[in-house]
Formats: structure tokens, sequence, C-alpha cells
């Protein structure tokens, strides 16, 4: 706990990708720094290899990633357990996480909307778009799914909310061939229609050089976001060059010159636009109707595919797939 943080403050979970685990994963994103910096909580919860063997999020099971069961009940008792403990602003919990840490971050978003107060996707996928494995891997890869006007559905029948929806960041490389940045459209369309934004963004930017898009509600808030990583691999997209972030590139850490981890935070409201540093910001468009380490990878390279190979080798040796 920061020493920053005192009763009130924010709690932020974060949820690890494929192969990582959640110290490799802080250190590399800079979120405890952050979370120094500006005094709120993090909550890492960790998959262990006896629920996975390649320490991924099971978002794609049914016995996983549904409400009152497995892994979301025991995020759920642990966001529940760190409020508690902590004394945590039950209005200001997040969630983020990155590929399966992405898509369980969108399954507890859909499964506890009453519990967050916004969430963050990164190279993941959305909720209940999958239920088996081979499912997932045609969904990573762009394949099938449900009816984009379903989407929605999906959401809606996960449990009884009836309340606001938690606001949504959603970041995805261009060129990410481990999942396919389709799944991001489809996250923004799933929950676009819940928020009853219109299907073009109010604004459309570059932020460091990125495309950025921002959809809004019927009262003018800023619901849902996108940006858009030009020529990033699968990985959270990283400022490794700023002394004052403490980011480190590591596989699925990426350079890119922009920072998620703090980006998402102003998006939430946690951190305030004059803590981000600013680079120039073009608009393009206002129409406010219409743990493992190894060398450091770059934006893309022939290694992006490894880590779907590896899983897949891992579920052919155990039968779980052909």
């Amino acid at each position: 706990m920061p020493e920053t943080a005192g009763p009130g403050a924010p709690l932020v979970v974060v949820l690890h990708g494929c192969t990582q685990n959640a110290a490799g994963y802080d250190e590399s994103s800079g979120w405890s720094r952050l979370a120094d910096q500006h005094g709120f909580l993090l909550l890492y919860p960790e998959q262990q290899r006896i629920n996975n063997p390649n320490l991924c999020f099971n978002w794609f099971s049914p016995d996983d990633a549904a409400r009152g069961k497995g892994e979301a009940l025991s995020i759920r008792q642990m966001v529940e357990s760190a409020k508690v403990r902590h004394v945590s602003n039950r209005r200001r919990v997040f969630i983020t996480g990155l590929s399966a840490g992405g898509a369980m971050a969108a399954a507890m978003l859909a499964t506890y909307p009453e519990v967050f107060a916004g969430g963050a996707v990164i190279a993941g996928l959305p909720f209940g778009v999958a239920s088996s494995v081979p499912e997932a891997f045609d969904r990573m890869r762009g394949h099938g799914g449900p009816r984009p006007e379903a989407l929605a559905e999906l959401v809606s029948a996960a449990s009884p909310h009836d309340g606001k929806w938690p606001t949504l960041s959603v970041w995805h490389g261009t060129a990410d061939q481990t999942v396919d940045q389709s799944n991001a459209s489809a996250i923004i369309e799933q929950w676009r229609s819940l928020h009853g934004a219109p299907k073009n963004p109010a604004r459309s930017d570059l932020v460091h050089g990125h495309a950025h898009r921002v959809w809004v509600d019927s009262s003018g808030r800023e619901v849902i976001e996108e940006y858009s990583i030009a020529g990033l691999g699968h990985g959270t997209p990283l400022d490794t060059h700023s002394t004052r972030h403490g980011e480190q590139a590591a596989p699925f850490m990426l350079e890119a010159g922009i920072s998620s981890t703090r980006l998402i935070c102003r998006f939430w409201g946690i951190v305030t636009d004059e803590a981000v540093e600013s680079d120039s910001i073009t608009r393009l468009v206002h129409d406010g109707h219409a743990e493992l380490r190894a060398q450091p990878d770059t934006h893309t390279s022939a290694s992006q595919p490894a880590i779907q190979t590896v899983i897949e080798d891992a579920l052919r040796r155990a039968g779980l797939m052909k």
C-alpha cells in the first residue's frame, strides 16, 4: 500500500497476461510508481499453474468467467477484501489487464459491473465470445463469434445490473499477430450500445502520434476511448524513455512512445491532465454530434506470435487441442 494512499483512495486491479506474473508485470508497467506518486491502491491477482499451465486467466471458461463462479468470483472477493482492509473508495474501483488478463478484465466488468467505475482492456477480447479453447483461439485470430448486434446482450445477461455501466479504455496494436485487432472493434461495439453512445466517435485525435477516438453518452460524458497503436505487436504500450515513468521493456511489455498506464489513469480521472506528460496532440476531427525476462521486444518482430505457439503446444501436449 503506498504511503500516499489514505482512506478513500481509489483501487486499481491489474491482471497480467499469459506467461507473466504479477511482480514482472508491475515492474515493467510502472503501476506501482504511479500509485506512489498519486496515492491510489493496487491489487494484483496472480494466476497459478495449477489452474492454467501458461499462467493465462481463463477468460473463455464458463466456469471461470461468470458471476459467482471460479476466477471471476475469486477476483471479486479479493477486491472486496482490499476495499474493506484499506477503506478504499467503493465508487472508484477500476480494473485493467493485458491479453488474457485484458479479456478477464472485460469479463469482470460484465459480470460485476456494479463493482467497477471503469476498466481498460489491452490487446484483449470481448466478453462471452468463446466458451472453449478452440473457440478462444478462433476469436484471437479474428474468426467467428457473435453477430455485432448480439455482443451487448452477452453483457446484459451476465448480471442483474440496472445502473450506470463502467467506462472503458481500449488499447490495441495495429501489428498484433496474436490477438487480431478486430477484437478491439468488437469490444467497443459491445459496450457502446450499453452506454447509449452513437456509432461515430465524438472526437478523434492523434495522441503521441497514435490514433485516439472517444465516444460520449447522451449527457456528454466520455464513456469509451480507443487507442490504436501504430506498428505495435502484442503487448502493453509503454514509454520507457521517460525517466519519471519507471516503465521497462520486457516480453510483451513494449516501447511505443506512449504510456498506456498513465493515459488510462487520466481517462479514469485518477491522474489529472497536468500530471501526464503532454506531447503535442493534433485534433483531426471534432464532431459533437456525429515473470519472464529476455531481451526487450521492439514494436514488431518475428517473435510476436511466439506466445500463441507456446500456448498451443502446451494445450496439444495436454490433449486439449489437436
